[in-house]
């Protein structure tokens, strides 16, 4: 067992090879003429003209649908486009105003109601966040995650995964995170398993407003302690761990570990909190509702150039244009994100693992087979350490997709003996649809209090 778990490991701590990869394909070009044309729209504010065909939110929007529209047609009708909104009211958002998100459906194959989302916000705003009528280009703010989610469909639309990948558009972000909370209600509504949500919110600049530069960094934030536990569930992490260990926690150690077999690409630097300080995105409602998410960001803000009114003080110029922007930064966040939804997509669901170490000697992990999975890979780390190191062994089980499945479906069980004792490490559990796709492996989830990638009332 321990000369294929150390096979495995080589495997996939191993470089990606040098073969062709959707991200091989993202343009820097494309991207900065979806830029382009969303600055071009004057105001993408929320409180804006809906039924302008040039100006405004409602022309935006339109603009987004007819997109994923056009990219659909390219792979034969392969996306489903519908608008997924709401009538709102709320502090910046004063009389009912309909608040549409762009979405775009991309069925998986064998595990369609198991979903991946990866999202930015459309919608734009000055210095008055109340201000609906000022020029506010947005370029950076968030044309830069708007243009990625686009990107990321162009090139993925054209391969079939197990699972499904939803792209989406998302409006009323700066009047409250109403676009992502729509998107959440929704997602909750239609009973989907969500496996990862990944927001994108100001990817597009390489420098701040204090000439610092950080173009080979990008910064991906995580929540702690998890936003939906219970009460019940606060107190067993008191007692057994956790804190450290939420599925959106799990899923940032991921996406860096993907990067660093990027050499040339960004790395990730992991910042252990749900957002920047004193401020939010729309991965925060998904987050309160369970499901597991990140916040991708730039390595370094520019404060000169978001929430600006356009003007020039003082010989310096304020205001979110897109002069002001890096699309070689952005292409490479772009390309990240590629290559993380294509992995995500292909790979089953991580486990919802139990752990018993309490009085005894040794540690027993147990859980349920899980659908596409071929493999699964046991991973220790000591408490006090930060990253997954050590890996204890592999639980293969029949191997092809049919025998995975079968095993799934009658509920069957597992369980992993691991000789050491278990206060003082923490562990947890990946699944690879087979020891010979690198590609196919989901996050690690950890045996812990709430640490499955599930709603803790699940």
């Amino acid at each position: 067992m321990i000369k294929h778990a150390l096979m495995l490991a080589a495997l996939l701590s191993a470089p990606l090879a040098a073969q062709s990869h959707p991200a091989d394909s993202v343009s820097e070009e494309r991207l900065k003429r979806d830029v382009e044309k969303l600055v071009s729209f004057g105001t993408r504010h929320t409180l804006s003209v809906q039924d302008d065909p040039k100006r405004g939110i409602g022309a935006a929007v339109n603009w987004g649908l007819d997109e994923f529209r056009r990219i659909g047609a390219n792979c034969g009708n392969c996306l489903e486009v519908l608008p997924v909104g709401e009538t709102v009211t709320g502090p910046r958002i004063p009389t009912p105003t309909l608040v549409r998100n762009a979405v775009a459906i991309q069925r998986g194959t064998l595990r369609p109601n198991e979903v991946v989302i990866v999202q930015g916000h459309i919608d734009s705003r000055v210095s008055d966040v109340m201000d609906a009528t000022s020029d506010a280009p947005g370029a950076n703010d968030d044309g830069s995650g708007t243009a990625l989610v686009l990107e990321a469909a162009r090139v993925l639309s054209g391969t079939k995964y197990p699972t499904t990948i939803i792209y989406a558009l998302l409006s009323g972000e700066e009047q409250g995170l109403h676009g992502g909370q729509i998107l959440a209600n929704w997602a909750e509504a239609q009973g989907f398993t969500v496996k990862a949500v990944l927001n994108n919110d100001i990817v597009g600049n390489s420098c701040g407003s204090d000439g610092y530069c950080e173009p080979k960094v990008v910064r991906v934030f995580s929540e702690g302690p998890r936003a939906d536990l219970t009460d019940r569930l606060r107190a067993a992490q008191t007692r057994f761990g956790g804190e450290n260990d939420s599925p959106g926690r799990n899923l940032s150690r991921w996406v860096a570990e993907l990067a660093a077999r990027q050499k040339d690409g960004l790395q990730v630097r992991q910042i252990w909190r749900t957002d920047r300080m004193g401020r939010g995105g729309d991965q925060v409602p998904f987050l309160q509702k369970g499901y597991p998410a990140i916040r991708f960001s730039v390595g370094v803000e520019d404060y000169d150039h978001q929430h600006q009114d356009l003007r020039t003080e003082n010989g310096v110029f304020y205001g979110d244009t897109i002069d002001e922007m890096d699309f070689a930064y952005l292409a490479k966040v772009t390309q990240l994100n590629v290559r993380a939804l294509d992995m995500l997509a292909h790979a089953p669901m991580p486990p919802k693992v139990s752990v018993d170490a309490a009085v005894r000697t040794d540690t027993e992990l147990t859980w349920k087979a899980v659908p596409g999975a071929g493999i699964y890979t046991i991973f220790a780390r000591r408490t006090d350490q930060p990253y997954w190191g050590e890996m204890l062994g592999v639980k293969y089980i029949d191997g092809p997709q049919a025998a995975s499945d079968k095993a799934a479906a009658e509920g069957r069980q597992f369980s992993f003996i691991v000789k050491q004792r278990g206060d003082d490490w923490i562990y947890g559990i990946q699944t690879c649809a087979s020891a010979r796709d690198e590609n196919a492996c989901s996050p690690i989830a950890s045996a812990v209090p709430a640490g499955a990638f599930e709603p803790v009332g699940k």
